[in-house]
């Protein structure tokens, strides 16, 4: 297999200018600058100080890892510490900005009162790259409002068993459609596509490379048991669309490929990402990943190093790190050359990104803007989901909905703004009900906003309240089901037990220390009777009083609905649609029409064993349309 140079010059323009700095300030650097920006650091485990002593490359957020009231003003004033700390001069010390990174994958969605987009199984939904790409230019701007300049996104994982937890991370089983998406939103989110930042751009991270998606029956970490053929063609399609766009980093999967570790993987991460797809940028671990490589940490260290990783997410252990890499290093374990092209490469990412150019955070044109979390921003929001429900059924035209009818509106995912928005929302593993889902819409809001004769169920639930909601009171009932937030390894659909090989992605506190390394899975099926009886009840406690119902289920991915189906005259599929509830009620009362289709086939019954999901009950590129 031919490869170019891992340490080829960027192509020319901009990102050269980039190469020139990277090469001139890697020259002045000792091992130990090196080291530091190598290393990438948990906020909650770091101080600006330290940042200063120790050369750290870059911060990050882990989920729920938040300053202060968690308001952009108290992200840009951690932000513009960390930036200052790093920019000291004295006793030799190099000044080399620091990169702050988050995991903001629909909108900024760390921070209270953020626009919230719909994950990206709704995005794929909708059939409308330029529609992601519009999120993706929103999310890098109410980003910026925070002072951050890295989001690691896009997930492009091309998920073939929806047992995974993180299916709703992935755009499609189809890898024709994520590659789609993937350009597009790598473009916006940089807002350049020549390897350099744009004014109104931030960082983004092609993630995970590569094979995530395959895992067997569907577990996060695990391993992907097939072909390289299918490798390349299905896995890591949109990665290719991704760099032509110039994505500056790309992030290493935790899972595994034919029972090799990705994050010590040489083959795929020299010399296919970086020499024959000729990816110029830096190549980012997965939190604590290098930890699963080998048991003793210092050889894990170097393997990493190695095969190819640049900065290594190390949120905790940073200190353990940089005296293993460094022993590493004068050991001859890790040769010179490949440190230095891992810092060239990162110093050639913040010189793209405007690092070295850029006014400290706190005096940054976007940081604390008026438009986070802005009107404007919402109504995009608002499109985004009136785009990428799916309409499953709609018995005798029951929708759309007149908004003179009385409506019975139920189920416990009715009024939960945090069930609309799942996983990756404030919290790691989400948020549930409305208290920290600020601004936007639940469901229930939106309905009642354009229906006067609507009535919220007590608890949710078509039964209570009996004595306020008499029979024949109402002419349809509207019951909203679905699944609680998830994130993850704790989304999986697998045996409750086996041991994860990967720690949380925030720091186990000390009653959670014993299980650090246990992961519990969401449920054991596939079929929502199972996993949340509560809501077939739902359905049929409108049913018993005689009414036609129309049930909206929020989930991260299809679910086994054979029987919540039978028992609705409508179904729609609304995944998991963010903080703006108010769009799926405009598509259910004819303000806008359905145009969403399913981005992965809808399963029939619940897989068994290692085998995908098998029988189908609607394909891919299912959805029945109205006219509005």
């Amino acid at each position: 297999m031919s490869a170019t140079a891992p340490d080829a010059p960027p192509p020319a323009g901009r990102a050269s200018e980039a190469e020139v700095r990277a090469r001139q300030l890697l020259s002045r650097m000792t091992l130990a600058q090196k080291v530091g920006q190598m290393t990438q650091a948990e906020r909650m485990h770091v101080s600006p100080a330290e940042v200063r002593e120790f050369h750290i490359g870059s911060v990050l957020s882990g989920g729920g890892s938040a300053p202060g009231a968690n308001r952009p003003a108290d992200w840009v004033a951690m932000n513009d510490e960390y930036w200052a700390a790093s920019m000291f001069e004295e006793d030799g010390r190099l000044p080399v900005p620091v990169l702050y990174g988050v995991d903001a994958i629909h909108g900024s969605n760390n921070v209270l009162g953020a626009t919230v987009f719909p994950h990206n199984i709704g995005l794929g939904a909708a059939c409308d790259p330029e529609l992601a790409a519009a999120a993706a230019r929103i999310t890098a701007r109410e980003v910026l409002a925070t002072g951050v300049d890295w989001t690691f996104a896009p997930t492009l994982a091309v998920a073939r068993d929806v047992r995974w937890g993180r299916t709703y991370e992935s755009f499609s089983e189809d890898p024709a459609v994520a590659a789609s998406y993937a350009g597009r939103i790598v473009a916006a989110l940089q807002d350049a596509s020549d390897g350099s930042l744009g004014p109104d751009g931030i960082a983004a991270c092609a993630k995970h490379w590569v094979g995530d998606g395959a895992t067997t029956a569907g577990v996060d970490q695990g391993d992907a048991r097939i072909s390289e053929d299918e490798l390349r063609r299905v896995h890591a399609m949109p990665y290719r669309d991704a760099l032509e766009a110039s994505a500056l980093t790309v992030m290493v999967s935790l899972s595994m490929w034919n029972q090799r570790r990705c994050h010590a993987h040489r083959y795929l991460i020299e010399d296919v990402l970086k020499g024959e797809m000729g990816f110029p940028g830096l190549v980012v671990s997965d939190w604590n990943g290098i930890d699963q490589v080998a048991e003793d940490y210092g050889e894990a260290v170097a393997q990493a190093a190695n095969a190819g990783i640049d900065m290594f997410m190390v949120p905790e252990q940073w200190r353990l790190f940089i005296s293993a890499l460094t022993s590493q290093v004068q050991s001859g374990a890790v040769p010179m050359e490949r440190i230095d092209d891992a810092v060239r490469r990162i110093l050639r990412v913040k010189a793209a990104c405007g690092l070295f150019g850029r006014p400290r955070p706190a005096q940054r044109k976007w940081s604390n803007h008026p438009s986070f979390g802005s009107p404007a921003h919402r109504v995009a929001a608002r499109r985004a989901v009136r785009r990428s429900l799916v309409l499953l059924k709609n018995e005798d035209g029951i929708l759309p909905l007149d908004p003179a009818a009385r409506i019975l509106v139920a189920g416990k995912n009715a009024h939960d703004r945090g069930s609309q928005c799942g996983g990756f929302t404030v919290e790691w593993q989400g948020v549930a009900g409305n208290d920290r889902i600020e601004g936007g819409t639940s469901v229930w809001e939106g309905v009642r906003a354009v229906a006067p004769h609507a009535v919220l169920g007590e608890d949710g639930s078509a039964a209570s309240g009996s004595g306020e909601l008499p029979d024949g009171a109402f002419d349809v009932a509207l019951v909203v089901i679905g699944e609680r937030p998830y994130a993850e390894g704790m989304g999986d659909i697998r045996d409750p037990s086996p041991v994860r090989p990967g720690a949380p992605r925030m720091p186990a506190g000390p009653e959670d220390a014993a299980g650090a390394e246990t992961l519990q899975p969401y449920g054991q099926s596939l079929e929502l009777a199972a996993l949340h009886p509560e809501d077939l009840a739902a359905i049929r406690s409108a049913r018993a009083r005689g009414l036609p119902v129309v049930t909206v289920l929020l989930s991260g991915r299809p679910l086994v609905t054979t029987r919540e189906l039978a028992d609705s005259a409508a179904f729609v599929a609304a995944w998991l649609p963010g903080s703006e509830g108010g769009g799926v009620a405009d598509v259910l009362f004819g303000k806008a029409g359905f145009r969403g289709t399913l981005p992965f086939a809808w399963p029939a019954s619940d897989p068994q064993g290692d085998d995908p999901p098998g029988d189908v009950l609607f394909p891919v590129g299912y959805g029945l349309r109205y006219s509005c």
